[in-house]
């Protein structure tokens, strides 16, 4: 008797790797030559899961985003994971960005994902489970198949992690 085999797909982020890497970024732009009378400053709420990024002016703003990326790349946080939002003016001329920290798949995101797995013709079933998909099938073959294809050509531009194998 041949038992089914599965796996999930979905999108976590730790927020403690996230917390570490903002307040490296911190700690960077406080002590960084061109950063010296700045008032910029970085903030995370992890209740919200959005990161808050003041800064002076456009390039200060930009090297603060890039100082974050390189600490969240070191930290093992994929940098997709962060949706920037539009930079708009705050007070006393500073510039204020927020960036959302993406967690879980959405409907739609679910959806696109199920289609990519269908179109690989392959014997495996995709169930959407709340801010997940179950991957099922008898072949672990199929399965490892799914995964690979998932990996290197991912309908999303979202990260993507494979957990639960049964």
């Amino acid at each position: 008797m041949a038992a089914d085999f599965s796996f999930d797909i979905v999108s976590q982020v730790d927020l403690q790797e996230i917390d570490n890497a903002v307040n490296q970024t911190l700690k960077e732009i406080k002590t960084r030559f061109d950063f010296k009378g700045s008032r910029s400053e970085i903030s995370f709420n992890r209740e919200e899961k959005r990161i808050l990024i003041l800064a002076d002016d456009d390039m200060k703003l930009n090297n603060i985003i890039e100082v974050l990326k390189t600490k969240l790349v070191k930290r093992g946080v994929s940098v997709k994971a962060i949706l920037y939002g539009a930079p708009e003016k705050a007070m006393d001329g500073l510039i204020r960005q927020t960036a959302d920290v993406i967690q879980g798949l959405t409907q739609e995101h679910a959806k696109e994902i199920v289609r990519c797995i269908k179109e690989l013709k392959l014997k495996v079933q995709p169930t959407i489970q709340s801010d997940q998909v179950r991957v099922s099938s008898r072949s672990k073959d199929e399965l490892q198949a799914v995964v690979q294809t998932l990996k290197f050509r991912s309908p999303v531009e979202i990260p993507l992690q494979f957990v639960n194998y049964r």
